[in-house]
């Protein structure tokens, strides 16, 4: 079964990311395939390469990372929620005049033409919410 997945939440604020992350493992170890996982709102602060994870909690985009370089899964984050939010890939810094990419290099800012493009791919979509 071919899964595409939404991810609304905070990575820390909200256990939205977490919880995505853990189905996203367990789907993939059933053998379902990953289209893409699409963070939407506040759960594209998920890719911000400064964040450091509290040693006592899951660091919730290692393990997104580990997927997407293991697996090849697009990790894809709403262009009008990252940019609002200051979450720039190297092409956006360069589009804005900016210092510095502020997005983890395993991410990618996308249009929400991928967001539609996923749900029509996938067998199954699957949203989790804040």
């Amino acid at each position: 079964m071919i899964i595409s997945v939404a991810v609304h939440g905070a990575p820390y604020a909200s256990s939205a990311a977490r919880t995505a992350l853990g189905f996203v493992e367990s789907a993939l170890a059933l053998g379902h395939r990953i289209h893409r996982v699409f963070f939407y709102h506040d759960a594209v602060l998920t890719a911000a390469e400064g964040g450091v994870a509290p040693q006592d909690e899951q660091d919730v985009q290692a393990g997104w990372v580990r997927l997407q370089r293991s697996h090849g899964i697009e990790l894809a984050l709403c262009i009008a929620n990252a940019l609002k939010r200051g979450m720039l890939s190297d092409a956006e810094r360069r589009r804005y005049d900016k210092p510095a990419a502020t997005v983890h290099e395993a991410f990618t800012i996308v249009g929400l033409g991928q967001l539609v493009e996923a749900m029509s791919a996938s067998d199954r979509f699957v949203t989790f919410q804040a």
